[in-house]
């Protein structure tokens, strides 16, 4: 889960954004370089992961298969993993660039959202990557690890949140944050329909970016869907009424002929059948005329 490494490096960024000026920010804490704060819960999860790193590292602990993600084995019950894989990464490379992406987008959002927010939408969208993962490739026993499924889902919001906001890659070319996003959304939709085979989890970086676009279109999509379901009632409603205007009209030709039949021969020469039909009609146009009424008065 490397496409940082793979993709930016040795690319440097950092990132200006038109709308910094104007963010109300409500932490002013721990200033790191650039001018970035580091806000409360960006600063703790970096202290997390580097802590697990160096832990890793220096007594050497092989802890992949326990803590890593491996879909086999969620599936057998170890559902921690996809929250547990998030804190390890393979090389010093991949948790610093991981850690400086959560630092140059983490600290804004933080800041506009608020701690509980971020990390609420930080931690759905990494389990959402690793749970993309496991249900994928629900037989593989090769470990996933890195954060960066949550670190794609921050670059997605960022670029809802900031559409306008200006990356420059090299420090030179400048690029709007909303055609950064799509941009990486592309390279790994197609990386994930054409894998190249460098070990790198672009299924679940995708999985981090579309679990991060639902939740944050989430609003716009209830009320797409309550719309459409206001259409698709109104439709079966108009439906209903055409087909019951029909049935009426044709019920009123059929005692109209019933009528013109009694004017000519007299009720009592009618057929059994024929009377039972002009009951049964008339008692339908009563009621029809009743409901009419009702409804009617209901909308007075």
């Amino acid at each position: 889960m490397t496409v940082f490494l793979v993709f930016l490096y040795p690319l440097p960024f950092t990132l200006f954004s038109r709308q910094d000026n104007k963010l109300n920010y409500r932490y002013r804490s721990f200033s790191m370089g650039f001018g970035r704060r580091l806000t409360p819960a960006v600063k703790y999860l970096i202290i997390f992961n580097a802590s697990f790193f160096l832990v890793q590292e220096i007594l050497r602990i092989d802890w992949f298969f326990y803590l890593g993600l491996v879909p086999a084995l969620v599936w057998k019950g170890y559902v921690w993993q996809l929250a547990s894989y998030m804190f390890l990464h393979g090389s010093f490379m991949h948790i610093l660039l991981n850690m400086f992406v959560l630092w140059m987008f983490g600290t804004q959002l933080e800041s506009f959202w608020g701690t509980k927010e971020f990390l609420k939408y930080y931690f759905l969208t990494g389990i959402g990557a690793g749970l993309t993962q496991a249900v994928v490739n629900s037989s593989s026993i090769i470990p996933v690890i890195g954060a960066s499924g949550s670190i794609y889902g921050l670059l997605l919001a960022y670029g809802l949140t900031f559409p306008n906001s200006v990356i420059y890659l090299y420090f030179l070319l400048p690029i709007k944050a909303k055609y950064f996003v799509i941009i990486f959304g592309v390279i790994e939709f197609l990386a994930t329909i054409n894998p190249r085979g460098d070990a790198v989890a672009h299924l679940a970086h995708l999985g981090g970016m579309v679990i991060g676009l639902i939740y944050l279109k989430r609003h716009t999509g209830v009320k797409l869907i309550a719309r459409s379901l206001k259409d698709i009632l109104s439709k079966r409603r108009y439906k209903r009424e055409v087909r019951d205007y029909h049935y009426e009209q044709q019920i009123r030709q059929e005692v109209d002929d019933l009528l013109d039949k009694i004017n000519q021969i007299g009720l009592e020469n009618l057929s059994k059948k024929e009377r039972r039909r002009l009951d049964d009609a008339s008692r339908f146009l009563r009621e029809r005329a009743k409901r009419y009424q009702k409804e009617q008065s209901g909308a007075d």
